[in-house]
């Protein structure tokens, strides 16, 4: 039997569990615009052949040096963004019960977020950043503008939800993803109130799990990324933790903590993968390019192929799609590989269509795949 094969047999068997599950997600929020470069444009609208590749963009942009140069965005949609709303948005949408946490919008929410307020609770600390999301066929670049995100403190979160609430928040909850740890400057201080303050107050919940997703810390220094990745080992004390990791993201972790260089091949992918579990000493640690997923965990590693397509419709949140979609593989208790393949469907499911797949979606991309 194929891993396709036993996914689909597990997601129909569990399938309804995730609707007793609860999860909590912060604390970032975005208003995304996905856009397209225009290389030469013969009229209005969409009239115009676009710049393909990060390569022709770059070339563009380095003739420009000692001059200047105009670039125009042809904008595609405005969709609610951030690694957090993008995961909490495809987690409901399979099936578990949530509350967000995170930069939504002050007084009032941003209207992109109303779908979302009328199925989970959501909290907002300050307004939402801004992203132009500008997309190639070899990748995806990401201007932000991210000021706001100075909010987000731990004073804050307990000034805006209360520390007894928040204390509840947490104690019921069967998933806690704490994402974009990147872009949110205080959030390592967030994550040391939780392990040292918050966390010591309330029962450990049996199988309850802790998501990070650092979100592509390049432009962190190594010293702040080591001091995160040992706060996040800290977690284990109070839940089972799994790190999920792009491509990227994984590469530089592996070689801040002293590894070099693996290759990305499938025996590499599961190595990185279990290096950087052992290391930090935690549940899971996920691998996940754009062709494949790889995760290593106390017992075994495991890999799964993804239903890799050349011109997605979409990219952006992509990568927050497998992690909802791992994530729901866990709350449902799936094995590993299962989980993978939950990942990959959902995030094979969102670039084809650039709609966050239901559980009933699933079935359907799986019994399809080929």
């Amino acid at each position: 039997m194929d891993f396709k094969t036993r996914t689909l047999q597990e997601l129909r068997a569990y399938r309804a569990i995730l609707s007793s599950r609860h999860s909590l997600v912060g604390f970032d929020g975005f208003v995304d615009t996905i856009v397209t470069p225009v290389a030469l444009r013969a009229g209005q609208g969409e009239n115009f052949t676009p710049i393909n590749t990060i390569q022709e963009f770059g070339d563009r942009i380095l003739a420009a040096a000692g001059k200047s140069t105009n670039i125009e965005f042809y904008p595609r949609m405005d969709k609610l963004g951030g690694n957090g709303p993008i995961m909490a948005n495809a987690l409901l949408t399979q099936g578990s019960n949530l509350t967000f946490i995170g930069a939504l919008g002050k007084p009032l929410l941003n209207p992109l977020f109303a779908k979302m307020a009328d199925q989970a609770e959501l909290i907002s600390l300050c307004d939402p950043a801004a992203t132009t999301a500008a997309e190639f066929t070899d990748g995806k670049l990401m201007l932000g503008m991210m000021k706001s995100l100075d909010e987000i403190t731990p004073e804050k979160i307990e000034e805006v939800i209360g520390a007894e609430a928040f204390r509840d928040l947490l104690k019921k909850s069967d998933l806690v993803a704490l994402v974009n740890w990147t872009m949110i400057p205080n959030m390592t201080a967030i994550f040391v109130d939780l392990v040292e303050r918050v966390l010591p107050q309330i029962p450990v919940k049996s199988g309850r799990v802790f998501f990070f997703d650092l979100a592509d810390p390049q432009k962190r220094s190594s010293s702040d990324l080591v001091y995160a990745l040992e706060t996040v080992a800290k977690f284990e004390q109070f839940g089972k933790v799994t790190l999920g990791l792009n491509l990227k993201e994984a590469q530089q972790i592996f070689s801040v903590l002293g590894f070099g260089v693996e290759s990305e091949t499938e025996s590499g992918l599961r190595a990185m993968a279990s290096k950087i579990r052992e290391r930090l000493d935690l549940t899971t640690v996920v691998v996940h390019p754009k062709e494949s997923a790889a995760c290593a965990t106390r017992d075994d590693t495991y890999w799964v192929p993804g239903p890799y397509i050349a011109k997605p419709l979409i990219t952006t949140g992509a990568g927050d799609h497998f992690n909802a979609g791992f994530s729901s593989g866990q709350l449902m208790g799936l094995d590993p590989e299962s989980c993978l393949g939950i990942g990959v469907c959902t995030s094979g499911h969102y670039v084809r269509t650039g709609e966050s797949p239901t559980a009933d979606d699933l079935e359907t991309f799986l019994a399809n795949w080929k």
